[in-house]
């Protein structure tokens, strides 16, 4: 996102200086020369310059230069005022004409020394410590005239020579102490050393700024690569947040987002309606940048990630006085000393949604279906519109709808770090095998999610009031009996990624982590717009415990914030336990629907038996129902035994026989620690 630059203007009427006012008069009685006026650094080194007749015996001197600058201060005085003698009344004459109006090179420090009203020993300590940095000849004099200490930056004691004779008093008070200082735009260097022994410093990005140049900060990035496009209603609302800033008198603005390059996105259009540029700026801000962001017309966005429960308290930038943006996540305070503005970054509505697909896919696809189903915001859409295009390119076929579908599912762009893995096998609807009541019940719970974005338009106030597209789902049965198998074939369905949320990851033993770890979590999931699949969730879920030591007062902490969290999620979160009793009945409220999936049936073991087994196999239909009939085991261990029986076949090479199937039914009640079943073997 690239903005042109913008330099501030060149004040009209520059405050003078303290000191200078004995020389005005006599400045003014002709026209200023602008043109030949010399640079303020040129101007106080004239006043050191040595006496020609010195300059001459060593030409090409660090004395011949400065004597050159003394004698081009004397013409420039000569030719705009009368009655000058000497160098001191010449380099009044040019302070003064410079104080009304700078020479084109001192332009930028000229507006500063106005905004700022610094006094001719803080314009000038800025001037010569700007020189030193980008001119080898001024800090070859500079060593020269401070001999023996051979400084090349200019020393507070020679400031203080400079600006003494021409009759400016309290040098070493007004750089100590005055604004410049203050901001951090001049620096008294080391501090251990006698304030007049000490070297005057500007900040290498500040120098560059007064030059005319960029001068980025380390940690300050302009224009970064790679921030996603953001729809229009996103854009409106940034420049509303924007006009609020300017007429309301709010200097914060908090732009929240689940995922870090949106917060920013969005904080740059913040920016681009102030008419100005968006510096990013990471950790603490640098000496001089609120200076730096006033010279190159930027607004700092400081970007940070709070956990749950993070307090983050908006720094004071010396010099600066305009807007603040930072750029978080959906976690964590934000506090400053004056109000401070919320914006929630939005997910666009489904027509925009279909004016960012249809961009992203082109005219040929059908997005009605995307943009109603999918809540994905401007970025996710050209990210999976990308993806889908190189899978269409891939396997030679024109671009689909389903190839969306194809990229989200294989996880593209949705890094959830190790926090989650990703389950992309498709389960399609012949390898889910449940009873009716189950089949009807998965059916509502994957209309739900379908609708789940406009779900509460139409309906009364109350039930508009606070609604949020979230899904939460609880999966509850014995192990085996296919909860984690329904929830891969509910993200299928959807065309989403499924992940299963790793607890080793997730939990931790630091007091805060778990939480801060969930956060994140969260936060991307919701970018991303995956179904989060929270496997025996009973672990992180469970009941509040009453409080005995500092460990239960904590655990009850993180389960709060799990029930608040998951509440707020407005994506889709699948849970799976064995037992409903072991949850909180505060978090059994939360959930829109609950699924109970009982051991099989005869009938449902039987259909889960072929579904496993295939064509592959040598087993009549009397061998088929004996085994649905006897053997009460789950689908998870029916496909146990599948996969053992067909390995004792592979190693004969033929198919699948009743004795292979016998043998690994019986091998897994063994894990069970179960008898087998009688009727097992075939009669007779």
């Amino acid at each position: 996102m690239n903005h042109p630059e913008r330099v501030p203007p060149l004040p009209d009427d520059l405050p003078r200086s303290a000191g200078l006012g004995a020389s005005s008069s006599a400045a003014g009685s002709r026209r200023d020369d602008v043109a030949q006026l010399p640079s303020l650094n040129e101007i106080a080194l004239a006043l050191l310059a040595p006496a020609d007749s010195e300059a001459v015996r060593e030409p090409g001197s660090e004395a011949a230069w400065l004597s050159a600058l003394g004698r081009a201060v004397d013409r420039f005085a000569q030719a705009v005022a009368a009655g000058v003698h000497g160098r001191a009344d010449a380099v009044r004459v040019a302070l003064a004409a410079w104080q009304r109006q700078a020479p084109e090179a001192d332009r930028f420090l000229h507006a500063l020394a106005s905004r700022d009203r610094l006094s001719l020993p803080e314009t000038a300590a800025i001037a010569l410590a700007c020189a030193s940095e980008l001119s080898p000849m001024a800090a070859r004099a500079l060593i020269w005239l401070q001999h023996p200490v051979g400084e090349a930056r200019p020393t507070v004691g020679l400031l203080a020579s400079i600006c003494e004779r021409v009759g400016e008093p309290h040098v070493l008070a007004r750089l100590a102490e005055g604004p410049a200082y203050r901001h951090g735009a001049l620096q008294l260097l080391p501090e251990d050393r006698p304030l007049c022994e000490r070297s005057v410093r500007v900040p290498l990005p500040l120098v560059l700024a007064l030059a005319g140049h960029e001068g980025r900060p380390d940690n300050v990035e302009l224009d970064p690569q790679g921030l996603p496009a953001l729809s229009a209603s996103v854009v409106a609302a940034a420049q509303r947040h924007a006009q609020g800033l300017e007429s309301k008198g709010v200097r914060v603005l908090v732009v929240r987002s689940g995922h870090a390059a949106e917060a920013r996105a969005a904080a740059a259009e913040v920016a681009v309606a102030l008419d100005r540029r968006a510096a990013f700026v990471e950790g603490d801000p640098p000496p001089g940048l609120g200076d730096w962001l006033w010279l190159r017309a930027c607004v700092p966005v400081l970007c940070r990630r709070l956990g749950p429960g993070e307090r983050f308290q908006v720094p004071v930038i010396p010099g600066y006085q305009g807007a603040v943006l930072v750029a978080t996540g959906v976690d964590g305070s934000v506090e400053s000393a004056g109000a401070v503005a919320q914006w929630r970054v939005a997910v666009p509505p489904p027509a925009e949604r279909a004016v960012l697909w249809q961009t992203a896919l082109g005219r040929g696809v059908e997005v009605d279906a995307l943009a109603g189903t999918h809540r994905h915001s401007a970025g996710r859409i050209a990210e999976l519109g990308e993806a889908a295009r190189s899978a269409a390119a891939t396997a030679g076929v024109g671009l689909q709808a389903a190839h969306v579908a194809q990229a989200a599912r294989a996880g593209v762009g949705a890094d959830l770090g190790a926090l989650a893995e990703l389950l992309a096998d498709d389960i399609p609807d012949d390898a889910l095998v449940l009873t009716p009541a189950l089949h009807e019940a998965l059916a509502t719970l994957l209309a739900r999610c379908r609708v789940r974005d406009g779900l509460a338009d139409g309906l009364g106030i109350a039930a508009r009031a606070r609604y949020k597209p979230g899904v939460r789902a609880l999966l509850v049965g014995p192990s085996g009996t296919g909860k984690t198998l329904a929830a891969g074939w509910l993200a299928t369905q959807l065309g989403l990624p499924l992940y299963r949320v790793d607890l080793a990851s997730v939990t931790s033993k630091y007091i805060g982590e778990t939480e801060k770890n969930l956060a994140e979590l969260f936060a991307r999931a919701e970018h991303a717009e995956v179904v989060l699949l929270f496997d025996e969730a009973d672990s992180l879920f469970g009941k509040r415990t009453d409080v005995k030591d500092a460990n239960d007062r904590f655990a009850n902490q993180q389960t709060n914030y799990l029930l608040q969290r998951i509440e707020s999620y407005e994506g889709i979160t699948l849970l799976t336990s064995n037992s409903r009793a072991r949850f909180d009945s505060a978090f059994t409220r939360r959930l829109d629907a609950i699924i109970e999936f009982p051991s099989p049936g005869p009938e449902e073991r039987r259909a889960l038996w072929l579904a496993h087994l295939g064509d592959g196999h040598r087993l009549d239909a009397a061998v088929l129902n004996r085994l649905a009939g006897t053997c009460d085991l789950a689908g998870g261990h029916i496909r146990n035994a599948v996969f053992a029986a067909a390995a004792l076949a592979r190693v004969r090479g033929e198919a699948v026989s009743e004795a292979d199937v016998v043998s690994a039914v019986a091998a897994e009640y063994r894990k069970l620690g179960k008898p087998a079943p009688a009727g097992l073997e075939r009669p007779g």
